[in-house]
């Protein structure tokens, strides 16, 4: 996957982990009538990938599982959009994951005699207006004649950039990550005049600050390390020393000195701090268990045990696998 898809892709998937966030996607953009087939419990997730591997740098890909008000299997299949402009194969890419699905169901029963639904839609985040029809027959040159006989689907387009910044979603995370992807793909003006309604909406779900913020190190190439810390002091002060380290880190990967340097200046600091370790290890561990929580309900005694034995590098490796994972033991493998 190319430097440009990763942190959309990242975010994407950490956004769906949730499937309370997953289920507020679907209700809020879904069509009426296709809401209103869906039972009340939220959709699951499905792990297994449908992308082709030459398309891996172009897409990512979501399947979701849920049930109808009368029972009978749903699946939804997602693509986020990840290029700045819309493309014109992406029909041929829901063909192909939709198709996917089907054979995986096929060969969980030979003997089957009928398929679950797929329903395809498309997120896209691009500052471009999106032009292109909305069903698969549209990818082919044929005649009208041939129209009848053609395979065809329509999907459903879920274009972030017609919707207004206050009508994203009703959903605190939802909207923060919408936001988000909405404006990582704009120019750096654009960015920092959405830069405020972001943190208001991570206000309201701080859980989901990490993944976030992180995107916008990623996307944001004005955002530095003065409004980083103003944001952390709104989001999170009790963290403070520990979210701006971690969010150090990720800028040194990518090579901002002026960010290297500060993370030298935090790893001297704390060096001279060692009687203080105990203390904040302790909280950590406290904000590692409550991350664990409200992502996967209450910890089982043996993550509990784990988590309070850790030093202070492995919680803050688990603390960044817990918004991503989706499932414990991917946390701590």
């Amino acid at each position: 996957m190319s430097d440009l898809s990763q942190p959309h892709d990242r975010l994407f998937k950490a956004l769906m982990s949730h499937p309370e966030t997953a289920g507020a996607l679907l209700r809020e953009y879904l069509p009426p009538e296709v809401a209103g087939l869906l039972g009340p419990d939220d959709p699951e997730s499905i792990s297994e990938s449908f992308v082709s591997q030459e398309l891996l740098a172009l897409y990512s890909d979501r399947v979701f599982r849920s049930r109808t008000i009368h029972g009978k299997e749903l699946y939804f299949y997602t693509l986020i959009e990840h290029k700045s402009y819309p493309d014109p194969r992406v029909g041929l890419q829901l063909g192909r994951g939709m198709m996917g699905i089907h054979e995986l169901e096929a060969r969980k029963n030979p003997q089957w005699e009928s398929l679950p639904p797929v329903i395809p839609f498309v997120l896209y985040h691009g500052e471009a207006e999106w032009r292109i029809p909305g069903e698969y027959r549209a990818v082919m040159d044929a005649d009208p004649e041939l129209q009848p006989y053609l395979m065809n689907f329509t999907y459903i387009l879920i274009n972030l950039g017609a919707v207004p910044d206050g009508r994203l979603s009703r959903n605190a995370r939802l909207r923060a990550g919408l936001l988000a992807l909405k404006y990582g793909t704009r120019n750096p003006e654009a960015q920092l005049q959405a830069l405020q309604c972001i943190v208001e909406a991570l206000v309201e779900a701080p859980e989901f600050a990490i993944p976030v913020m992180i995107y916008l190190l990623n996307t944001f190439p004005t955002l530095d390390h003065n409004r980083v810390h103003d944001i952390v002091a709104q989001l999170c002060p009790q963290e403070e020393t520990e979210m701006m380290s971690l969010f150090a880190r990720e800028i040194v990967e990518r090579n901002k000195q002026t960010w290297l340097q500060e993370g030298r200046q935090e790893g001297r600091q704390e060096g001279r701090q060692e009687g203080r370790q105990e203390g904040r290890q302790e909280g950590m561990a406290e904000f590692v268990l409550d991350l664990f929580q409200d992502r996967f309900g209450s910890p089982p005694e043996w993550v509990c045990s784990r988590i309070a034995g850790a030093d202070l590098e492995a919680l803050k490796i688990w603390r960044k696998r817990i918004v991503v994972a989706e499932s414990v033991e991917e946390v701590f493998q």
